[in-house]
């Protein structure tokens, strides 16, 4: 028992991804039911946002209009692509199954996510080790991971606090766009557990 413990420690370990280190390809259905593969992206800015419909912490961003003003801001941008991507399990919350749910949500959200993904499995999000909805992800046109952790610098589900923090992802992406590297690189991400 102590062995296999170890093991899956370690499994788990090795499989984590950090800042420098290359982005995990993969491929996933969307909200028009066409498969999008991670790496049919490269050579742009990709984000990354673990999405869960019923998450406070999501409903934050998103009631707010936070998440869909960002949205906005790099899908203007053709060097950025946003996927939005839900590891909601089925009986969990924010699952959704098909094609059609996840379009009516995301016409419901406002989302400007260029695509919205079902990780339905969850493979993808254990892949990542995604935590928390939302966590984000920025991988660079090199296909190098270059950001991983929260949305923003005040952990709290109160749209109050949205102003007063520093959001990660617009001073992560302006670096880059300087050949700079995010500062940080790295956070503690914030919200509710992924639903596997």
């Amino acid at each position: 028992m102590k062995i296999l413990l170890l093991v899956l420690l370690y499994s788990t370990a090795v499989f984590a991804i950090n800042p420098g280190e290359d982005a995990i390809d993969f491929k996933l259905l969307d909200q028009n039911d066409k498969e999008v593969r991670l790496s049919q992206f490269k050579g742009k800015y990709i984000i990354l946002e673990w999405y869960n419909k019923g998450c406070p912490y999501v409903r934050k961003h998103y009631d707010s209009k936070n998440m869909q003003s960002l949205q906005k801001l790099y899908s203007e941008n053709k060097e950025v692509v946003w996927l939005s991507i839900i590891s909601s399990a089925k009986g969990k919350q924010g699952y959704l199954e098909t094609a059609q749910e996840v379009l009516e949500n995301m016409q419901s959200e406002k989302s400007l996510a260029d695509h919205v993904l079902r990780d339905l499995d969850g493979k993808i999000g254990r892949s990542y080790e995604a935590r928390t909805t939302p966590h984000i992800f920025i991988i660079g046109p090199k296909f190098k991971v270059q950001y991983t952790g929260a949305i923003d610098s005040i952990a709290s589900a109160d749209k109050n606090d949205i102003t007063s923090a520093t959001n990660y992802i617009t001073s992560s992406i302006s670096k880059l766009m300087l050949a700079e590297k995010p500062d940080p690189q790295k956070t503690s991400s914030y919200g509710c557990s992924v639903k596997y």
